[in-house]
């Protein structure tokens, strides 16, 4: 009953914005989006993805949709003959999300709950992404139970079914909300430190999901001989953030797009890390080909550090508007995360040979640029 309501909720939501947009520009049809990608295929080592077969759940999220955009990329002009099958919920928003593949042999989109359908894909894979996912503080506390169900029940299915089809290598796409809070006794997370984490909250569900997806991940690695690689993401962003993203920065963003005042929920003393979307997608590319197997690695944007009141004066600035501060809803509130400082040590990924390009001044200014904004 709880994934039926989200499904209807969904299909509203996107039927609407479909309709809205039908006549205007996508981001993904944007000069600078398509440079974008035309740059992380260059400094990209894609020659382990020639002839391959992936799958990638959670395909119309912001993250997956522009690795699936950069695949097909290379694909359409190096002859990388990648096959993707992408796994989604909502197949009316893919169909359009992807409708420049609709005819491509390389591109076929699977309509599925991965907590409970069969995956329809009767070959062997050589790559699963598992990036299904709530990802926004609404979503935690309208659907809690699906959005810990999603991270470990379907989680487990899609470990399941990588095993089952002798998949040479599994992403699950972390969080940083796996440290908790930040207790003072460190600066930076680093991939070995364990904060504090209260389990007996409604917002803990999105972080114990994740510490359990990632246990699970372990766990397979064990007793059935998976390869399995964890990337922990730091707080993302980027074009392609879907409309009903509710976190602070997707809201900042969406105030700045419509030329509104930006919203601040809160003092802006949180202190995070960012990560633009561009840099996500070259890392994961790069994890595939050079992580070690059951190793987690932080993902971060170099000069991305920053509170959040400097980033809302920052876009507000970008746009010429300003920072209004305003309290929110009870129902928002119970989604928000009660960490103050959560920042990631990235050398770890960094010693391998990865590095990020986009500081958070430079994402956000490409975020608004791709969406519309000059």
């Amino acid at each position: 009953m709880v994934w039926r309501k989200t499904s209807i909720f969904l299909n509203y939501i996107n039927k609407k914005f479909i309709i809205k947009v039908k006549n205007m520009t996508e981001y993904y049809e944007n000069n600078l989006y398509k440079t974008e990608i035309k740059e992380i295929v260059n400094y990209s080592l894609l020659d382990i993805l020639k002839d391959k077969v992936f799958v990638i759940a959670g395909a119309r999220g912001m993250i997956c949709s522009e690795l699936i955009d950069t695949i097909m990329y290379a694909n359409l002009n190096y002859g990388l003959n990648c096959k993707i099958y992408g796994i989604v919920r909502n197949m009316q928003a893919a169909e359009y999300r992807f409708k420049a593949y609709k005819k491509s042999i390389y591109f076929q989109l699977v309509q599925a709950d991965i907590n409970k359908d069969v995956i329809n894909i009767d070959k062997d894979v050589d790559f699963f992404i598992q990036g299904a996912s709530n990802t926004h503080p609404v979503y935690y506390s309208i659907y809690p139970i699906d959005t810990i169900l999603t991270n470990t029940v379907g989680t487990n299915r899609m470990l399941e079914f990588a095993s089952k089809h002798r998949c040479k290598r599994f992403l699950f796409l972390s969080s940083v909300e796996v440290y908790g809070e930040n207790r003072g006794d460190i600066d930076k997370f680093t991939e070995g430190y364990l904060g504090y984490l209260n389990c007996n909250t409604l917002r803990a569900g999105y972080s114990e999901a994740k510490r359990l997806g990632e246990a699970l991940c372990q766990a397979y690695i064990a007793e059935k001989g998976l390869d399995c690689v964890i990337p922990r993401i730091a707080r993302a962003y980027g074009a392609g953030l879907l409309k009903e993203d509710s976190k602070a920065l997707s809201q900042f963003i969406h105030n700045a797009l419509k030329g509104e005042d930006i919203v601040l929920k809160s003092k802006g003393d949180q202190f995070y890390s960012y990560v633009y979307i561009a840099d996500i997608v070259s890392a994961l590319l790069f994890l595939i080909a050079n992580g070690k197997t059951g190793e987690a690695y932080n993902l971060s944007g170099i000069e991305s550090d920053i509170t959040l009141a400097k980033l809302a004066d920052y876009i507000a600035n970008f746009v010429g508007t300003r920072v209004v501060y305003d309290i929110p809803s009870e129902q928002e509130a119970a989604g928000y995360s009660k960490a103050t400082k959560a920042i990631l040590d990235t050398k770890k990924i960094e010693n391998l040979g990865w590095h990020s390009r986009y500081s958070i001044r430079e994402g956000i200014k490409r975020t608004l640029q791709i969406q519309g904004i000059n």
